[in-house]
């Protein structure tokens, strides 16, 4: 079993930087618009011939009420009649992608997101999913990890009963803070007996995982206040926990700029805040996985890693890392082999262009070689907390302390703070560096540089 974390407030001051969250290397900020359409097709056909399976993204974007913290591709209105035209299009992309791969391509992972997906009709959800299974290997078997974002103000039981019916065995469901003062201050009021009721309807309906986000770091929010919505949430018992730092980017996105600045926690009660929730839900049996994620022991998610085989993708930590990810809608990321590449932002441009019978990718990346090595290295830090020369050395015939020789001093300086172990063999992350690891792997970003961090959120 991995050693518990070990909370360092002095560790964690000097290396809570801002940085990429790592759900690529290289990460969205290096996709560019030399990319488009035929590297797209070009990726689909290797992945035909490699018969590889497959992980479908499906974006949603639609919400009814706008939450201030979010800072998600989504669409607001009240008009449920504005979804009708866009899966007019999105059906139509998912017959021009699925044209380009095999149906022997088992889709071993779905996942809806959004935005809001259960904004859509019973009706729509039904016509959606029969669409994609038409075009699609969907399992028939319930063996496949279907998940579907929930926000409990948007679907009951009846709800519930028609996504485990269309196939979905796991929810993850958007809560982030139970205090109503805080509610009121980001226009999220969402009560615990309305999250309830859908967790009791997921168990009863036999879903497979429930997973709960949470946000620390939101105006209004104190210490003693999080530390009874984590109470609170623990009583619930989800299998999975995403306890997430507030990035307020009021720049960057609109929504922010209705929080009032004033009203939200200083540094310092962040840290608190995270640490009590560390040690509650430690005491409450969670393992934590890394980059804000926690899951029971017998999670899937807590398996994997045991077994050294967690992997990181655009949907966060997964066991379905070796699947080519197709990314479906608005705004959607594709990840197929050495390519990345994003479909348009921008909802009458996606529309639009799929009007006149063209896929709507907008940018993206191939990786080259040392992007390819980068991204093995980034990716077994953050998913195992450690690193073997030998292995990567093996995969890609280089000699690690040679290629990565200037890198030595940063890491030889984390060693001695007490973030990792080196030695000529290895690198280990240490318990007081596993809330760090963002910070160990942005040592390996040769993009890093280049970029400005004020896009990025802190480590803590």
């Amino acid at each position: 079993m991995l050693d518990a974390i070990r909370w360092d407030t002095d560790l964690i001051r000097r290396y809570d930087l801002a940085g990429p969250r790592y759900t690529s290397y290289p990460t969205a900020v290096q996709f560019n618009s030399q990319v488009g359409t035929f590297d797209l097709f070009h990726a689909l056909r290797d992945s035909r011939k490699a018969l590889r399976p497959l992980s479908l993204y499906v974006h949603v974007p639609f919400c009814a009420n706008i939450c201030y913290y979010c800072a998600c591709n989504k669409v607001i209105t009240k008009d449920r009649g504005r979804a009708l035209p866009y899966l007019q299009r999105l059906e139509q992309e998912i017959q021009l992608i699925a044209c380009h791969l095999d149906p022997a391509q088992k889709v071993e992972q779905l996942h809806f997101g959004g935005g809001t997906p259960t904004f859509l009709s019973h009706d729509e959800l039904r016509q959606l999913m029969a669409h994609l299974r038409k075009h699609f290997n969907l399992l028939d078997d319930d063996s496949g990890d279907y998940g579907i974002e929930i926000d409990p103000r948007e679907a009951d039981w009846s709800t519930m009963g028609l996504l485990r019916e269309l196939g979905f065995n796991r929810v993850s469901i958007g809560l982030q803070d139970l205090d109503p003062a805080v509610q009121r201050a980001v226009n999220r009021l969402q009560s615990l007996d309305e999250t309830r009721a859908v967790i009791d309807a997921a168990r009863t309906l036999q879903f497979r995982s429930i997973n709960i986000d949470l946000i620390y770091g939101l105006p209004k929010q104190t210490p003693d206040n999080f530390a009874r919505t984590v109470e609170e949430v623990i009583s619930l018992q989800p299998d999975r926990l995403s306890v997430f730092n507030y990035a307020h980017l009021p720049e960057r996105f609109m929504p922010q700029r209705r929080i009032n600045g004033n009203e939200l926690p200083g540094p310092s009660q962040k840290l608190e805040m995270l640490q009590r929730t560390i040690e509650q839900l430690t005491a409450a049996g969670y393992r934590y996985i890394g980059m804000d994620h926690f899951a029971l022991p017998d999670d899937e998610l807590a398996i994997a890693q045991e077994e050294a085989t967690l992997q990181r993708n655009f949907q966060g930590y997964t066991t379905h890392g070796h699947c080519d990810l197709i990314g479906l809608g608005v705004s959607a990321i594709s990840q197929i082999g050495d390519l990345y590449c994003q479909n348009s932002s921008d909802l009458n441009q996606y529309q639009n262009t799929l009007a006149g019978a063209q896929l709507a990718t907008s940018r993206g990346l191939v990786c080259n070689a040392d992007d390819r090595l980068r991204r093995a290295v980034i990716q077994q830090l953050i998913c195992n907390f450690s690193l073997d020369f030998a292995e990567i050395e093996r995969t890609f015939n280089i000699d690690f302390q040679g290629y990565f020789g200037a890198l030595w001093p940063q890491l030889q300086g984390m060693a001695k703070d007490g973030l990792i172990e080196l030695d000529r063999e290895r690198i280990s992350v240490l318990p007081a560096g596993r809330l760090l690891v963002r910070s160990v792997c942005m040592v390996f970003d040769a993009y890093l540089e280049q970029q400005n961090r004020q896009r990025f959120s802190r480590v803590i």
